[in-house]
């Protein structure tokens, strides 16, 4: 069954055909794009969001030109939240200031939780009965937690900025106590390379979270990321890293790529670990936020499964969600094995990214094989990062609607 009536079909996928993505928001109106609830027996679907390097300054600047009103209250909302001007940072730059942890991270969220109340609102998008699972990278987790009814958007940005701001004071205080550099840098190889890579880069360490706490930073580097079948991602001493990338080469015979990120702390290693200090009591409830009192910020269950970084499953309980939400700036981001349940056990076919960039969307395309709607019947991987990207979004889906009844009739 078709989502759209005839007329509003050919008015806007025709006409949009023809014009420039600058030109599209002059065409589309979005009350003719509303969508409908629909029965359980359509394709599973999930939506993602990105973590932090996907910043860039001026990217609120599509929606805020699109959607003059609802954007710019959801500014207005974002700054009030943060206590200072978020948006000029987002919108003016430069880029060596969106670049700092302490911005990067609230400005992507925020932006994320942007795109996506547009889409509600403004497409008459009901991620409850559309979606069936949330996810998030690293950062992303956090916008995911909103979509799926566990956080409301004031208490999750708050986190992600006080989150931001431990996760800044820890690198500082590794830099000036130990010296060094730190960051972050992704190794890509063959994907059956990736298993003796990860086995190799263990035996080099010598050792694991558990055991790291008698070794200073400057010595300190471990698997922060694995991100998808030949990609992970090394966090800790940038020197060290280096050594133990050219380690690698050697021992494996194999020469993976080496890319440093653009981050400015060594994310999801032992060196955040007085971060997750400073969240734990704030999820449990014992500790206010920035004058307020101590609240339960956590609604257990939301309306959506949420599928946590460091489990690579669905959260489990309210006291699951906060230990592991607490956790996770700590721990290894388990991306892969996440959208490997997804697609594998659950069976998710629909996949749509939300917010800045598109690095999501290509890491799970590589993983679930499909490049867009047109590669696998019935599903698909899409990503809204501009609102010319929408209409692309809702026909596919539209498109692979009845996919499921269709293949249970056959």
């Amino acid at each position: 069954m078709s989502l759209l009536r005839a007329p509003h079909r050919a008015l806007i996928f025709g006409a949009i055909a023809t014009v420039s993505p600058s030109q599209r928001k002059l065409l589309i109106s979005p009350r003719q794009f509303r969508h409908v609830s629909t029965h359980g027996s359509r394709p599973r679907t999930a939506i993602f969001f990105p973590g932090q390097g996907v910043q860039k300054v001026g990217m609120l600047s599509p929606w805020l030109e699109a959607f003059p009103t609802a954007a710019n209250a959801i500014v207005q909302e974002i700054d009030d939240i943060v206590g200072y001007k978020l948006s000029d940072v987002i919108q003016k730059g430069p880029n060596k200031v969106l670049n700092l942890t302490i911005h990067a991270q609230p400005a992507i969220m925020a932006t994320s939780i942007l795109i996506l109340r547009i889409l509600e609102k403004e497409f008459g998008f009901n991620t409850s009965k559309r979606v069936d699972f949330t996810l998030g990278h690293s950062l992303g987790e956090f916008a995911a937690l909103v979509a799926g009814g566990y956080m409301a958007f004031e208490d999750s940005l708050r986190l992600v900025q006080i989150r931001a701001e431990a996760m800044a004071a820890a690198t500082k205080r590794a830099e000036v106590k130990y010296g060094g550099e730190y960051g972050m840098v992704a190794i890509v190889t063959e994907p059956e390379y990736l298993q003796p890579l990860i086995n190799a880069i263990h035996e080099f360490v010598g050792y694991s979270r558990d055991d790291i706490e008698d070794r200073s930073p400057i010595e300190q580097v471990l698997i922060a990321n694995i991100n998808s079948k030949n990609q992970i991602v090394l966090s800790g001493n940038i020197e060290r890293i280096k050594t133990l990338v050219a380690h690698v080469r050697q021992f494996l015979g194999h020469d993976p790529r080496a890319v440093r990120l653009k981050s400015d702390s060594p994310f999801h290693s032992p060196i955040m670990r007085p971060a997750v200090a400073v969240l734990r009591p704030i999820l449990a409830g014992k500790s206010g936020v920035k004058g307020r009192e101590a609240e339960d910020m956590v609604t257990f269950p939301g309306s959506l499964p949420c599928i946590s970084n460091v489990s690579a499953r669905p959260f489990e309980s309210k006291a699951d969600l906060r230990d592991l939400l607490a956790r996770q700036c700590l721990e290894t981001v388990r991306w892969w094995d996440s959208i490997k349940y997804l697609d594998q056990e659950e069976k998710v076919r629909r996949w749509i990214g939300i917010g800045p960039g598109k690095v999501g969307r290509n890491l799970v395309g590589k993983e679930v094989g499909m490049r867009g709607k047109d590669t696998v019947k019935g599903g698909g991987v899409w990503a809204i990062t501009d609102p010319s990207e929408i209409e692309e979004v809702l026909r596919g889906l539209e498109e692979t609607e009845s996919f499921v009844e269709e293949e249970s009739e056959e």
